[in-house]
């Protein structure tokens, strides 16, 4: 590695190291899909996940302490575009529920999240939930050495815009490694050839936010849940993606 290769570049065993967190991460999501029901409460749900990823995954939480920030999880349901806190709210019948997992492992960050529905959804909602997943994985496509992040974030804003939902745009994916949040920054909307290059080694969530209404966002006075300023529901999926020397690998796969 030269002395023009930016930090955040990997080397082939930090990858391995950055797989293994991201492999435990993605696992806390398997885990957790059968307690996602109408009549459990977030905190419940968050409970689950905690001693999981503390008695046999054997790794850190690695939100509890966060900027200050108590929980294992996020859990954001509904209008709540991300960081939700796990409460005792109890999900309904028809709930969108993202549930958002980092974790630390040997001392690297796994992290990733993704959607589920608390019994049968509206047409609406479903269409939104799969609409963002094809969105990230639209994104996670462009990624290969020599693209860049604006054709990351153009792919997923086209796929949002064809169905009429919006992107939110304050919040972003993130380099990761072993720190939580490093460089780059990685916005989900974008113009084709722009933003940073990629280059083999980084290490980057990718993490659409899509609305189905308006883009715009509101935080609340807890500091930490942002929801829809026009109360339309949100959806949110997210993976740790390496570039590879010919194209990407997924770090938080799921079975």
């Amino acid at each position: 590695m030269n002395k023009s290769t930016p930090a955040y570049v990997k080397t082939a065993a930090e990858v391995d190291r950055a797989r293994v967190a991201g492999k435990l991460a993605a696992s806390v999501l398997q885990m957790i899909e059968p307690y996602v029901q109408p009549g459990i409460s977030t905190d419940e749900l968050d409970r689950i996940c905690h001693d999981f990823i503390v008695n046999q995954l054997k790794a850190i939480p690695a939100n509890i302490g966060y900027h200050g920030y108590t929980k294992t999880t996020c859990i954001s349901v509904n209008h709540v575009i991300c960081h939700g806190i796990p409460s005792e709210k109890v999900l309904k019948k028809g709930d969108i529920v993202n549930v958002d997992v980092a974790l630390i492992k040997d001392g690297w960050y796994g992290d990733t999240s993704r959607m589920f529905f608390a019994g049968e959804p509206s047409i609406l909602a479903r269409r939104l939930v799969d609409t963002t997943l094809e969105a990230m994985m639209a994104g996670i496509h462009q990624v290969r050495p020599g693209a860049t992040l604006g054709d990351v974030g153009f792919a997923i804003e086209s796929i949002a815009h064809r169905e009429g939902f919006s992107v939110v745009a304050e919040y972003c994916g993130h380099g990761i490694g072993q720190g939580y949040h490093e460089d780059p920054q990685v916005l989900h909307y974008g113009r084709k050839g722009e933003g940073v290059k990629l280059l083999e080694g980084m290490i980057f969530t990718i993490e659409p936010m899509i609305n189905a209404g308006k883009r715009h966002t509101k935080l609340l006075n807890d500091g930490w849940t942002v929801v829809t300023k026009d109360h339309s529901l949100s959806a949110q999926w997210e993976h740790m993606v390496a570039v590879t020397k010919d194209g990407y690998e997924i770090l938080t796969p799921w079975p």
